[in-house]
């Protein structure tokens, strides 16, 4: 036994010595690059992925007020997605037109692309949800059905206000200024849910620090994905296959952890009764806003413009 805890002893410190050892002479581990798995003309810049963003939408893309340093969910998945395919990264903020910078060639790829709108270009599977869901305290998991009368906050002139007045009324809406103002209409009891961007909303919650969960979705559920031209298929081959080792591997749940403080696993969430009911109608696809009548948002009003997404002036948080 005690020759047992001798050895043990001297290989400690055995350790302790070479790590000493490399501190003092100042020392540190890189680890080896990957091979580039694509190259030109797949990508237009010889080892590096360009990739484009909105930088107005927030908390995928955005700048905190400190720095003009594009941070955010997207340009964390561009990091990992440009490592799994042995490239450096190069964030370029396209605004709202993606095609634009695709077809000019200014970046390779372009995130955000929401799988519910049609596009002229190739896009990835989802890799991270999209819809607008209900959220409520821990306290509350029940649905909330018309019958029940329930009060639901929204932004002002969002697709998510219009979502709870053509699903459940216009006396169940308490429109608020902004995402911040809903969540805390939430939590001192005058709304019993508020309606929002699935992503938005919970990094709304999440970085104001209320107690909120999603239960339920208003909308079939869609995602945000990858956009690349369509005669691109070596880089779409290799997009998808990065994307596939990211989401199994954890790495894109870690990511949305970071930023919304959990990650969203969109299959397991109920459907209200209006989300439900548009399953057998294909005039009512997930955020299609073309039989709103007089009630839709205009478009610039959207989640994804510059009202939701904003997400009350709370919208980036700046990385350590």
């Amino acid at each position: 036994m005690k020759r047992m805890k001798a050895l043990v002893c001297c290989a400690a410190a055995a350790c302790l010595a070479m790590v000493l050892a490399g501190c003092s002479s100042q020392q540190s581990y890189t680890p080896p690059e990957k091979s580039a798995t694509v190259s030109s003309p797949a990508i237009g810049k010889s080892g590096t992925l360009r990739v484009g963003v909105n930088a107005g939408s927030p908390p995928l893309a955005g700048s905190p007020s400190s720095s003009s340093k594009i941070v955010g969910i997207d340009v964390d998945v561009a990091a990992a997605l440009a490592d799994q395919l042995g490239l450096k990264l190069e964030i370029v903020d396209v605004g709202t037109d993606p095609e634009a910078a695709l077809k000019e060639g200014k970046v390779d790829v372009a995130m955000g692309i929401g799988s519910e709108i049609e596009v002229p270009f190739w896009r990835s599977p989802a890799y991270l949800p999209k819809g607008v869901a209900l959220f409520s305290t821990s306290a509350n998991a029940t649905v909330p059905t018309k019958a029940s009368s329930p009060k639901i906050a929204a932004q002002v002139s969002s697709t998510s206000s219009w979502q709870v007045t053509n699903e459940f009324g216009q006396d169940a809406l308490v429109s608020e200024n902004d995402l911040k103002s809903a969540f805390a209409a939430l939590a001192d009891g005058s709304a019993q849910y508020v309606a929002a961007d699935a992503v938005i909303g919970m990094y709304a919650a999440h970085s104001g620090g209320y107690d909120a969960q999603i239960v339920a979705l208003m909308q079939q559920p869609g995602g945000y994905c990858v956009g690349m031209l369509e005669a691109n298929t070596e880089l779409q081959a290799a997009v998808k296959d990065a994307l596939a080792a990211l989401t199994d591997g954890g790495i894109v749940s870690v990511i949305e952890k970071k930023w919304l403080g959990t990650d969203i696993d969109a299959s397991s969430l109920p459907l209200t009764t209006g989300a439900s009911s548009a399953k057998t109608d294909e005039s009512k696809t997930s955020g299609d806003e073309s039989d709103g009548g007089e009630n839709a948002p205009a478009a610039e009003d959207d989640e994804e413009g510059n009202v939701e997404s904003n997400a009350g002036r709370n919208a980036v948080r700046p990385t350590a």
